[in-house]
């Protein structure tokens, strides 16, 4: 697998499930090749902790044995997906991408058991920042994970192998979770399309909690209906998760209408400094999208602005999860990972109050900027590119730490719990530029709509990276 992209246009998670479910395609076939082609990847990319073959390969043939006896499989039957390497899979160890002991649980967590019920199969679990806590998936105890537009760079994080094997054609689809950022991050800087959803959407169960009042679990795919697919698949109600709640989950009607749409430019937020690639094509996306018949204003949010609270909202819950063992075993941490939890143990209960009061004022913040508007756009990141080993990335002709540059525009939107869609432009650069969507809460549907209808109209698209060598 050289040179050429591993992947065509009937290589998606539809193409795959119609394939498979008609009998034109052997399960046992589309999976087999994607695991050569994970295999093949892996001294390039790095992308997995486990690549599953036998698994798999056992749960391929159980669908070829439905589908030769008449029976459906389900929506995505035959679909190889990979798991981020903090959801529980029965029988697998759950690394979590740290130095501790891989646990290995014996149940699963809903959202992949939902996965295999509509008949996708788990090809493997693939690397992240450790422990999530990170955005650029370089990991201590695995190595990093590599981009496949350029391996010296990094495909993000913290779901980096989620994003870089669906990039790389070695999936269809993957699973991430997003606290701050950590599936539009990765799905921007590899150029595929992310779903972060409304908190609360898809069940937490079983997932390694970074922050559990953040967290979200989210698809990766090539394509905004791919992401539907699975999106439709994982979303609903499970009362086993505390954070999980009853709102009904809309089916997709098709591409939205574009006449007429209102889109929101939230300013000063939006106008934070981006690299001129960024600037260039999100200026040329939104000049798109108003030929496509959409109106596109600015709208002010002054409150709706970055903040230092943002981590005495979050790093308690971090030090919940991790105090204890951080004090007992910081050897177990990688460097990186034990100085920031250091950090997050040292915030106190008055900054926890603090940081929770400015989350209810992002919450209203966003709210009343999403008044009158269908949705919000923001650029997903503010650079394209985060060169492995390198802490800091220019912008505006500074330097600075790369995780503020790159949760810039998606961690408020996590602090709101509101859904949002990170979906590619076409390719100018290496890695391409990616527009994020802001949707009220449990507006996933609608914000799938529009993407549907961006894609077809060409606004956005996902180009396969041209020159990786695995």
């Amino acid at each position: 697998m050289t040179g050429d992209s591993p992947f065509d246009d009937t290589d998606g998670v539809l193409a795959v499930a119609r394939a498979v479910r008609s009998g034109q395609r052997s399960a046992v076939d589309v999976v087999a090749a994607h695991l050569e082609a994970a295999e093949h990847a892996q001294g390039t990319l790095n992308a997995f902790t486990l690549i599953d073959r036998d698994r798999a390969l056992a749960t391929a043939e159980q669908i070829d044995m439905l589908v030769a006896g008449g029976e459906d499989p389900g929506p995505l039957a035959g679909v190889p997906i990979a798991v981020k390497d903090l959801i529980a899979h029965e029988g697998r160890p759950t690394t979590n991408g740290g130095g501790f002991p891989a646990e290995v649980p014996d149940t699963t967590a809903p959202c992949i058991a939902r996965l295999e019920r509509a008949g996708a199969v788990i090809v493997g679990r693939v690397g992240l920042h450790e422990f999530a806590f990170g955005f650029s998936s370089e990991n201590h105890w695995f190595g990093p994970v590599r981009n496949p537009w350029d391996p010296a760079l990094s495909p993000g994080g913290s779901s980096g192998g989620s994003a870089a094997a669906v990039a790389a054609g070695l999936a269809p689809a993957a699973l991430g979770t997003d606290t701050g950022g950590s599936v539009r991050v990765p799905a921007a800087l590899c150029g595929v399309v992310g779903l972060k959803v409304t908190h609360g959407r898809v069940p937490l169960t079983g997932v390694t909690p970074l922050a559990a009042s953040l967290d979200t679990v989210g698809p990766l795919a090539r394509s905004v209906a791919d992401v539907a697919a699975v999106y439709g698949a994982i979303a609903g109600d499970d009362p086993t998760d505390p954070w999980s709640m009853p709102q009904p989950v809309l089916s997709l009607t098709g591409p939205a209408d574009l006449t007429g749409v209102r889109v929101g430019l939230p300013v000063p937020w939006s106008r934070r400094p981006v690299v001129p690639e960024v600037a260039d094509a999100f200026a040329t996306a939104l000049e798109a999208i108003r030929r496509a018949g959409a109106e596109v204003e600015e709208v002010k949010a002054p409150d709706l602005d970055l903040s230092d609270l943002a981590q005495g909202s979050m790093y308690p819950e971090v030090a919940a999860v991790h105090g204890e063992r951080l004090a007992a075993h910081p050897e177990g941490y990688g460097p990186q990972t034990r100085a920031r939890l250091g950090k997050a143990v040292s915030y106190t209960h008055a900054d926890y109050l603090a940081g929770l009061e400015w989350r209810q004022r992002i919450t209203a913040a966003m709210a009343r900027a999403l008044v009158g508007y269908d949705v919000l756009a923001t650029p997903t990141v503010p650079t394209t590119r985060k060169v492995i080993g390198v802490d800091d990335v220019d912008i505006a002709g500074t330097r600075k730490p790369h995780r503020a540059v790159l949760g810039t525009f998606t961690g408020l939107v996590n602090q709101a719990r509101l859904p949002a869609l990170a979906l590619p432009l076409p390719a100018s650069g290496s890695p391409p530029a990616s527009l994020q969507l802001i949707g009220p809460a449990w507006s996933e549907a609608r914000l799938l709509e529009l993407g549907l209808a961006l894609e077809e109209a060409g606004v956005v698209a996902f180009t396969p990276p041209p020159h990786w060598r695995a």
